[in-house]
């Protein structure tokens, strides 16, 4: 099979007739009932998703993993199909669909326990803040898992300040793989993230981090430095919110955007991902995969080895220009500072995010509940004209939040 080049179209007919449509639908061992079989002369071609070396670790990773932030006990049929695709990259934490996501991993892998092995399988110490927590988190993971091993492990999750990657951060992860407890270790960011990256650049314990990076992020010169200084330490990098989030109600340049690529053969998310990818720096990009649709449109994205071209970057650039009042970049030292009296400016907008752009309305109010009431009462009252004077992207930060406060709370 040549795959030199897959339109989304073009992958999915070939994979239907090479059986991997059936594969998917019907041979999910147990997991939905009333599936079609698949008639036994049907044989499915392999896919073989690119690797990577993850840093200095000797460890190769494949380049789309699945963020599993969702109730994966409801639908472990997505991980069943991440397998047949060979999309074994894992990403979850503790604190994901209230636990769900990592009861449902731990039940799919009761079921089936020789997968463990071919699972790259990343989880987060949600809410961690010291060593006694970190190992009660962990030990909570791989119960729920049924694992006696993480292969990344997260001790910070949503790091945005580099004094929270401490010294004793580092003993407890030395200690957790001395037991054989989890294999590497890092951290995950979406706020203040240059700052976070070039501080752990300089620190030895660290083996991976999970970075917010895409088109938009691309841009900017203070994450580029601090990339490049973490891949020169070996750090293996892990790049999440890749598509930046698309509006239920599609704007005007992401309709020019769609009929641009549509004509390419790409959807505009296949090419965000082409993009990042085409940065050989990062070693995976982490995407939310919870239906097949989406599953197979990404696994076509990385199959095709067909290199973005300069008009194809111009479209993207001139995208994310445009789009930048509607993306929070995560300096959120810039709220934090501007509006003193309201210091979570940076995450509710991002958990606006996911109300609003991944439709993820339960876990939108779940931590929008989880910041202090005082905190969500003061939202409505705050001033914001001093961060939106100071917001590089532009952002109507004060219509945002009012926005938040209706909708989450």
């Amino acid at each position: 099979m040549d795959n030199k080049h897959f339109d989304r179209r073009g992958f999915l007919k070939a994979a239907g007739a090479a059986g991997i449509g059936s594969v998917i639908a019907g041979q999910v061992s147990g997991a939905e009932p009333n599936q079609p079989e698949v008639k036994k002369e049907e044989k499915a071609i392999e896919i073989t998703i690119p690797k990577r070396k993850l840093g200095r670790a000797e460890q190769m990773v494949p380049v789309l993993s699945n963020g599993v932030m969702f109730n994966v006990a409801e639908n472990k049929i997505i991980l069943r199909a991440n397998m047949k695709y060979n999309v074994t990259y894992w990403d979850t934490a503790n604190s994901y669909a209230g636990g769900n996501s990592e009861l449902g991993i731990g039940q799919f892998l009761k079921k089936d326990p020789e997968a463990r092995k071919d699972i790259f399988l990343v989880t987060k110490a949600s809410g961690a803040r010291n060593a006694e927590q970190l190992e009660n988190k962990l030990q909570e993971s791989l119960r729920r898992m049924n694992t006696d091993y993480i292969d990344m492990y997260y001790g910070v999750h949503a790091c945005d300040n580099p004094g929270n990657l401490t010294d004793e951060m580092a003993k407890w992860a030395e200690s957790a793989k001395k037991r054989k407890l989890i294999k590497y270790t890092g951290f995950s960011t979406h706020s203040n993230m240059a700052k976070c990256l070039m501080a752990a650049s300089k620190l030895d314990w660290i083996d991976g981090i999970m970075t917010s990076y895409n088109i938009s992020l691309m841009q900017q010169s203070d994450m580029q430095e601090a990339v490049q200084a973490c891949h020169e330490a070996g750090i293996g990098l892990i790049a999440m919110k890749v598509l930046q989030g698309v509006q239920k109600q599609m704007s005007e340049a992401e309709e020019k955007l769609l009929n641009y690529f549509t004509e390419k053969g790409y959807t505009p998310a296949q090419a965000k991902i082409k993009v990042v990818l085409e940065d050989e720096r990062i070693c995976s990009a982490c995407v939310r995969m919870e239906n097949l649709a989406l599953l197979k449109e990404n696994v076509a994205a990385v199959l095709d080895k067909t290199r973005l071209d300069a008009d194809d970057i111009k479209a993207l650039n001139n995208y994310a220009a445009r789009t930048c009042s509607g993306y929070c970049a995560g300096c959120s030292q810039i709220c934090a500072e501007a509006v003193p009296e309201m210091p979570y400016t940076a995450e509710v907008m991002r958990y606006l995010m996911y109300y609003n752009s991944y439709g993820d309305t339960a876990q939108a109010r779940e931590l929008f509940a989880e910041l202090p009431a005082q905190a969500r009462r003061q939202i409505a009252n705050a001033d914001y004209r001093l961060a939106e004077a100071r917001c590089p992207q532009h952002m109507p930060i004060a219509q945002l939040m009012a926005e938040a406060a209706h909708k989450l709370a």
